[in-house]
């Protein structure tokens, strides 16, 4: 890992897009949900910022945040155990008066005497709904050769079919400077699609942050940022590496789906830049005498006897003899008894399938099998 940033701390907001993955958020944050084999989706921009040696991190929860914590831990796989600085997990109710927010104000409201007495010249915020290996540092150089009060991280690409009504975009002028931000684009084709990763003073931020809650506002991009526009300088910066949005069922079932293309799976994790996780120290996956895989993506600790053909499938997974897998994201620990027949599918953690089933989903609307469930 690279060497302490001490001019940037991180906020990550792991519940903002709950709402949209309702099925894999009844027991988690969308920052746990598991995605591509062995990771979290908390764990893209938490090595993100790791990679560029931003080491302290406030991740500002709402509910459901015990997976969460007990896969961060101390912060020690992404070089956050630190006596100063480092890993900080910021609950509801953690002093006196503060309730769980609504927006990102009122969750930034909730930590402002921590940010004030941060030494940190800048802010890098972000959520947790999309899977990036981002250059924060980057994004930290533009802003500062831009002068910009904000800078806002965008994609050129039409809105993803399950964010049709919680999205933002941008209209940007000739000079970087956003002139517009629109709230739930409806436009067809290419768009400049707001990720939700900002960059600012972190003075700034707080007198944003203390203004905005003087008037009972509640959210940081269409209460502050749209409505100051015109006051605001705020500058765009273009990312153009691999995005993973997860918006719904059927997008998270995608985008593990498009990691089987190895040209994706090596844009997402490059080699310079790893992506860290929790360590589970699993033995390396079996594959018994007979037993056929093809075009998949296995983590450790998997033990295949049966067929598995264009799958996901993550540590642990059992795929007993005579069963047939096709098309599956099977997530840690399910196992898949004799003689089964399973195509489209999402299981979640610690599912069984019983012998001789057939489940079967379609590629537009995969079956979801709930955590801890026999089928």
């Amino acid at each position: 890992m690279l060497s302490q940033n001490n001019n940037a701390l991180g906020i990550i907001f792991p519940n903002s897009y709950d709402n949209t993955v309702p099925e894999l958020v009844t027991e988690r944050t969308m920052a746990s949900i598991p995605f591509a084999g062995r990771y979290r989706m908390v764990d893209f921009m938490l090595s993100s910022m790791s990679n560029c040696g931003i080491t302290n991190v406030s991740i500002v929860v709402r509910k459901n945040y015990h997976s969460l914590m007990d896969h961060l831990g101390t912060g020690r796989e992404w070089d956050m155990a630190r006596r100063h600085g480092g890993l900080n997990i910021v609950p509801p109710f953690a002093e006196k008066g503060v309730r769980i927010y609504s927006g990102r104000v009122e969750a930034l409201a909730s930590i402002l005497g921590f940010l004030e007495h941060q030494k940190e010249r800048y802010v890098v915020m972000c959520d947790a709904n999309i899977a990036v290996n981002f250059d924060f540092n980057a994004l930290l150089a533009a802003h500062q050769a831009s002068g910009a009060d904000v800078t806002v991280a965008y994609q050129k690409t039409e809105i993803p079919e399950g964010r049709k009504d919680d999205n933002y975009t941008l209209t940007i002028d000739g000079d970087g400077r956003v002139t517009e931000l629109l709230l739930n684009d409806y436009r067809p084709g290419i768009q400049n699609l707001d990720l939700n990763i900002y960059v600012l003073e972190r003075e700034t931020l707080i007198r944003l942050v203390k203004d905005a809650t003087s008037r009972g506002l509640i959210y940081f991009e269409r209460d502050i940022l749209a409505h100051n526009v015109n006051i605001l300088n705020v500058q765009a910066m273009e990312y153009t590496g691999y995005v993973a949005h997860i918006c719904d069922m059927k997008s998270y079932f995608d985008e593990n789906m498009k990691l089987l293309d190895e040209k994706n799976l090596d844009a997402l994790f490059p080699k310079n830049s790893p992506v860290y996780t929790k360590i589970r120290d699993d033995n390396p996956t079996r594959y018994v005498s007979g037993s056929k895989v093809s075009n998949s993506l296995l983590a450790d600790g998997c033990t295949i006897e049966g067929t598995v053909e264009n799958c996901v499938l993550f540590r642990g997974v059992k795929i007993k003899k005579g069963a047939v897998v096709r098309n599956c994201v099977l997530m840690q620990d399910t196992v898949v008894e004799k003689d089964v027949e399973m195509e489209y599918v999402v299981t979640d953690k610690n599912v069984k399938i019983t012998a001789g089933k057939k489940l079967s989903g379609t590629a537009s609307f995969p079956v979801y099998v709930q955590k801890n469930h026999m089928v």
